[in-house]
C-alpha cells in the first residue's frame, strides 16, 4: 500500500498519493514547484495526524493555467421581460505529486 497525505493548497485540502495529478485552484505563474507541509499522513496501517506531522509533500506543476468546464449563468425576472445571460470559466492549475517523505 502507497503512502498517502493529506495536503492544504490555496485553502483546499486534498487527499493525494505519490504519482497522483490533481487539478488545484490558479497558482502564480513563476510557479514551478511546490513543497507543501502535510496535515495527515497514512502509511499501510499507521496513521499520523498532529500539528508538528514530520513529512513534506512535494510536487511540481504539469500545466500552469488549464481552463475549467464553461458554465451559464442566467438572472430571470418573472413577468418583467428581464433575462440576464453570462458566462463563466474558472482556471485551474495542473500538478502531479512526487514524493510524500
Amino acid at each position: 500500500m502507497s503512502k498517502k497525505a493529506v495536503v492544504k493548497v490555496l485553502g483546499h485540502q486534498y487527499l493525494v498519493s505519490e504519482g497522483e495529478v490533481i487539478t488545484v485552484d490558479l497558482l502564480p505563474e513563476d510557479t514551478k514547484k511546490l513543497d507543501l507541509e502535510a496535515l495527515l499522513v497514512i502509511d499501510g496501517d499507521k496513521t499520523t495526524v498532529g500539528t508538528p506531522v514530520a513529512a513534506k509533500v512535494v510536487a511540481e506543476v504539469v500545466e500552469p493555467k488549464v481552463a475549467g468546464e464553461k458554465i451559464r449563468v442566467i438572472r430571470y425576472k418573472a413577468k418583467k421581460r428581464v433575462h440576464k445571460e453570462m458566462g463563466h470559466r474558472q482556471k485551474y492549475s495542473t500538478i502531479k505529486i512526487t514524493k510524500i517523505a
